[in-house]
Order: C-alpha cells, then sequence, then structure tokens
C-alpha cells in the first residue's frame, strides 16, 4: 500500500511539473525580433522586407492599405542559424504610391508594432515626379570590448542614428563598411554572421531601419581585412552575408561579377557599384591596377547613357574625383579613373554625382571636364568610426568650405518640376546640427 501511495504521488509531481511546462514553454522559448524590421527597394508594385530573430521560428509578414481592413500575408520563411536567423520577404502584388501597414507574425502570432512602408508613384505621364528625401553615409563601427583593439574606443556617436531617423527619410542609403569585420571574423562564416548581427541589433539603430527604405553598398571592411582586394579568399561568404542582411533589388548583374546593382526612386537613378570584387593592387607591376574593372566601367557607361535621369547617382566605396594618390582614392588607379572620365566626358554624359565613403571625413568635390559639363563627387563619412582629418592632404576639386572630419550624415532632398529639379544637400554632424549646404541643378 505504501508503495502504490508514492507511486501515485510521483505521478501527480511528475503530471503538475508537465503542466508547468506547457505553461512556461511559450514564456521561456518564444521567438523574439533582435533586429529591423527594415524595409528594403521599393517598386510601384513590389517591396523588400527584412528582420532578425534570436531563434528558428516560421515568419510572415501581414501587410494592408493604409485605411483598408482587407489584410494578406506574406509566404512563410523558416528561420535557421546558419543565417543568422534572418529573414527576407519580397511583398508583391501592390497597388503604386500607397502606404501600407505591416507587423512581423512569429508562429502565427503579431511580434512587432504597426509599420508601414511605400510603394513608390507611378507619375509619369500624369504630374511632376514626387519630391523626396535621403539619408546618406558610410563607416559604422560599433564597439564591442573583447574584439576590439584595446585602448580608447574606436566608435562613439551612436545617437547620430535616432537623429538620422528624425529626418524622416524616404531612401537611406549605406556606403560601405556598413560593418567593421575584426580580426575573429573574417576567416569563418561564423564571424560574418556574427559581426553584421552585432552591428545591426544595437537598441539605437532600430528606429532608422524602421524608417523609409534602405539601399547598401560595401567597401574593405564589409568585404574582408583592411584594403581587401579581389584576391580575398572569402568573398563568397562576403556576398552571401550581405545577400542576408540587405534588401537591394539585386545582388550583381548577369554576366559581370561582384556586387553591383541599379535602381530608380521616382526621376532618380542609382548604380550601386563594387569597388573590391574585381580590385587589384595599385602597385602592381605587371599590368594596369584596377578597382572597379572595365567590364563594370562599360557597364556603367552603358547605364549612364541610357538614363535620362536629372541626377545620376553612382554610389561607390572610395573618392572618385579627388585628385590626391594617397590611400584607397581612385587617383592610385591613375589608367581605369582616366578612361572613366573620359567616357563620361566622351558620351556627353551630364548629371553624374558620385557618392563616396571609406575616408573618415566629408567634403564636396567638383570637376568640370572639357566639354564643360560639371560631375560631383559627395563624399560622406564617417557615421560612427573615427574621423580622420585630410584637409592638408589637398583635393584640387573639393568645393571651399564643405570638408568635415567629426561623425556626421548627409540629407539630400530632390524637388521641383520634372525639368527643373533641384537636389539640396545639407550636412549634419552626429547630434542633428546642420554644418553646410550646397544646392545642385538637375541636368537635361
Amino acid at each position: 500500500m505504501a508503495n502504490i501511495e508514492i507511486n501515485i504521488t510521483t505521478m501527480k509531481k511528475a503530471l503538475l511539473s508537465a503542466i508547468l511546462l506547457l505553461i512556461l514553454f511559450p514564456i521561456c522559448f518564444a521567438q523574439k525580433i533582435v533586429s529591423g524590421p527594415m524595409a528594403g527597394y521599393a517598386t510601384m508594385l513590389e517591396v523588400g522586407l527584412w528582420v532578425q530573430l534570436d531563434a528558428e521560428a516560421n515568419v510572415q509578414i501581414e501587410y494592408w492599405k493604409e485605411g483598408s481592413t482587407i489584410k494578406a500575408q506574406s509566404e512563410t520563411y523558416s528561420t535557421n542559424k546558419n543565417e543568422a536567423f534572418t529573414a527576407r520577404f519580397k511583398v508583391g502584388e501592390l497597388e503604386p504610391g500607397n502606404t501600407y501597414n505591416y507587423q512581423v507574425l512569429i508562429n502565427g502570432k503579431s511580434s512587432s508594432s504597426v509599420l508601414n512602408f511605400t510603394s513608390q508613384t507611378l507619375w509619369q505621364y500624369r504630374t511632376d515626379p514626387p519630391a523626396f528625401k535621403m539619408a546618406i553615409g558610410s563607416c559604422t563601427y560599433i564597439n564591442e570590448e573583447r574584439y576590439d583593439r584595446p585602448g580608447t574606443p574606436y566608435g562613439k556617436s551612436y545617437a547620430i542614428f535616432d537623429n538620422i531617423a528624425n529626418m524622416n527619410p524616404d531612401v537611406t542609403l549605406w556606403l560601405g563598411d556598413n560593418i567593421y569585420l575584426r580580426e575573429t571574423d573574417w576567416n569563418s562564416w561564423t564571424g560574418y554572421l556574427h559581426r553584421y548581427s552585432n552591428t545591426r541589433s544595437i537598441p539605437e539603430m532600430q528606429k532608422l531601419l524602421q524608417t523609409g527604405h534602405h539601399y547598401a553598398i560595401w567597401d574593405d571592411h564589409d568585404f574582408g581585412p583592411n584594403d581587401a582586394d579581389g584576391s580575398w579568399l572569402h568573398k563568397d561568404w562576403a556576398m552571401k552575408s550581405f545577400e542576408l542582411f540587405w534588401m537591394n533589388p539585386s545582388v550583381g548583374v548577369p554576366g559581370l561579377d561582384g556586387n553591383i546593382s541599379a535602381f530608380e526612386f521616382n526621376d532618380v537613378d542609382f548604380f550601386l557599384l563594387d569597388n573590391r570584387y574585381n580590385r587589384t593592387p595599385y602597385n602592381q607591376k605587371n599590368e594596369a591596377p584596377a578597382m572597379l574593372g572595365k567590364a563594370q566601367i562599360d557597364w556603367l557607361i552603358d547605364m549612364l547613357k541610357f538614363s535620362r535621369s536629372p541626377f545620376k547617382m553612382v554610389a561607390v566605396g572610395g573618392q572618385i574625383i579627388n585628385d590626391v594618390a594617397i590611400y584607397e582614392n581612385f587617383a592610385q588607379f591613375k589608367e581605369e579613373r582616366e578612361y572613366l572620365l573620359h567616357r563620361i566626358e566622351e558620351e556627353g554624359i551630364k548629371g553624374v554625382i558620385f557618392l563616396t565613403g571609406d575616408r573618415h571625413h566629408t567634403e564636396l568635390s567638383k570637376m568640370t571636364l572639357a566639354n564643360g559639363v560639371d560631375i560631383y563627387d559627395l563624399t560622406v563619412s564617417p557615421l560612427t568610426s573615427g574621423a580622420h582629418d585630410a584637409e592638408k592632404e589637398g583635393n584640387s576639386f573639393r568645393v571651399d568650405g564643405t570638408f568635415l572630419a567629426t561623425q556626421n550624415f548627409a540629407i539630400a532632398e530632390v524637388t521641383g518640376a520634372r525639368k527643373s529639379r533641384l537636389m539640396t544637400i545639407t550636412i549634419y554632424d552626429s547630434k542633428g546640427e546642420m554644418i553646410w549646404m550646397q544646392e545642385l541643378k538637375g541636368a537635361y
């Protein structure tokens, strides 16, 4: 009889434990969002969305046109550890020029606040192109003491991300060195995922990720070691990890090697170049050194020639116009630089604005070609990494009063009627205080 009583008591305890486990399981093991959601590319009919969780789960996007009660759901994406629990969605069948509300569903349950994205407007043959605002910056260093070099932390002023978000940009363009791979990172797939995850998940960045639409290029610190070139062993990991954490309209162009893409936003064309995948050492002896490679340059020239945009925005990691052959400026690649600039001049292409980072300072450069056409290079750097005072290095094409060596970002606003578009470029420091402003007229 005593044995029976003991067994019954044991069974009761086991049953109680099982009930408690069922009750507590959703609390203890509920997956959560650690970064994002973030809207990537936007077209008239489709938008890319990205989010990162902390564990495996089935994830969907539930979305509905603002003002409507009719909801739709995306396909389900199953997150996994080998992809850092990221999820990427192409939300289609949208209507042009509409704002859509959306939520992230994790295992069928709402797991985010209500956010929104906007499909691009069908303005052609109907109205003037819409005005829009873009944020621009490069060089995001997020400290991680256990892996950083000893001494003063290199990353600073994280509040800059909130100050960018407060400007409510329609587009944010990240100009490379969006992460800083460390010595612990670049020789393993785990390291690439860790560095992206560590950078992307800081609290100060979340509001910006949830604001507007985001596009990116890379530079050496997203690619591999400092100053890494096309010989880098793990550039396949660099490409795969970039694709996991960004939602560009494409990663690569058919027939070309590298992380190349392009998109249009309203009436402005953007060309996203790769200055690493095909790069050779600038001091190589046996052949002319290359930063972009002839095939990529020829593709760019064809695209620029085809474009009817008043502003042709060419995003690339390193400075193009600056003529000082120092560090990784394009001037180190003399023959290739001359070829690119000559082809722009030869084809009579107007409205070219290079958007560049890398240098840890900001400046606007202006070059007038032999045919009288002006081209520009807007360098915006750094966001949170250390700054470099390169003013005394020179730059024959620097626009007076535009040099800045501190943490900063740019806001470029495009306004005006179709044949008289104006771009107003404003540089702000990390606190959101205006430093300088320049206006550029559209080319037709």
